[in-house]
């Protein structure tokens, strides 16, 4: 079974991301033979893929797969960051560049010369370093904050994100420039859903090394379990398929999982899930009368009302609105500041901002 897994992995118990991958299911093997003949090119990567889908993974597989395996992997994540720091995290800073700067600092794109730097949720950079990240792409060079020497550098940039970038660009997000940068070698990593023969070799996988923390004889998964994992749509990807399976460890009897000891549970709207799937009819009928009533700026009106119904069916949480959209956190806010609705939240008792 060919496999990943994060260097230390044991340790990262209360981690959200994927800490392993297989690739049994067809799309899976298709998958990895991208990875090996894109990973030996100095091309920039973009990893695509829901959260917990392994993109950390991959990224450090391309590293390992490639001349700069003898290098650092340094992984960061743009989300993470303070505004106002990313500039300094990045690209590093001089002693007295701002307040509490006291003493000089070399950014993660120093820390990563001559190997591999992975920025996951790429998208969440705010459009000025955008400009700068271009920059160093372009000249491979960084200039400290509080500094004019330029420093050489030899990075391989390889960036992740569980948003469609190409919307991002269309909406004023996301440069388009710096998308073509980093669109030359595009990996889509599908999620657990739809690469079903990874389930159960993932699921084994889990038991054993949960048995192994836990100090249990090993188990096994009885059949009528293995078919209800099968069935479930997996919102939460590789890392809730191994919460599913410890927890089950703790309550199964009898050393072997059944179902009953499968706590699933799917978060999605009821619109999204397997089992209630969208009808468009409703949806087609209701734009086509907006049609023939030949409204002026039915698009902006059609945008506005899709943002502020998905806004309150999340109740105010503009994390959770950006997942239901599949957009980014920052398109979500800076639409819902056009239309004005985080004014109205503001004055709205009971509703809480993301």
């Amino acid at each position: 079974m060919s496999l990943l897994t994060l260097p230390n992995a044991r340790e990262l118990t209360k981690s959200v991301r994927a800490t392993v991958l297989v690739f049994e299911d067809p799309a899976s093997r298709d998958l990895l033979g991208r990875i090996e003949r894109l990973a030996p090119s100095e091309a920039n990567a973009l990893i695509v893929g829901e959260t917990g889908t392994g993109k950390e993974l991959v990224a450090r597989h391309i590293h390992d797969l490639s001349r700069r395996c003898g290098g650092p992997f340094v992984a960061v994540n743009c989300g993470a960051f303070a505004e106002t720091l990313v500039e300094s995290e990045l690209f590093g800073h001089e002693k007295g560049a701002f307040t509490g700067a006291t003493q000089s600092k070399a950014g993660w794109f120093e820390a990563a010369n001559g190997g591999t730097l992975f920025l996951d949720e790429i998208g969440d950079l705010p459009l000025n370093m955008q400009v700068k990240l271009l920059r160093v792409l372009q000249e491979r060079e960084v200039v400290r904050l509080g500094s004019r020497t330029p420093i050489p550098i030899d990075v391989r940039l390889v960036a992740a994100t569980n948003v469609n970038l190409a919307d991002a660009v269309i909406a004023g997000h996301f440069r388009e420039d710096l998308f073509y940068r980093l669109h030359v070698a595009k990996i889509q990593l599908p999620p657990l859903r739809e690469r079903k023969g990874d389930i159960l070799p993932l699921a084994a996988f889990f038991l054993e090394e949960h048995c192994r923390r836990l100090g249990y004889t090993p188990a096994s998964l009885s059949p009528e379990a293995e078919r209800k994992l099968l069935a479930h749509g997996w919102p939460g990807n590789i890392r809730e398929l191994e919460n599913a399976i410890h927890h089950a460890l703790l309550v199964c009897r009898n050393r072997q999982v059944q179902p009953a000891d499968l706590h699933l549970v799917d978060i999605r709207p009821a619109s999204l899930r397997q089992d209630q799937p969208l009808q468009p009819v409703g949806l087609e009928a209701a734009l086509e009368a907006l049609f023939e009533e030949n409204q002026p700026d039915l698009y902006e009106r059609i945008e506005e009302r899709l943002f502020r119904t998905a806004y309150r069916f999340c109740h105010g949480n503009q994390l959770q609105t950006a997942r239901l959209l599949g957009i980014s956190r920052n398109i979500v806010r800076a639409r819902l500041e056009k239309i004005g609705e985080l004014e109205v939240a503001h004055r709205t008792p009971g509703v809480r901002l993301a």
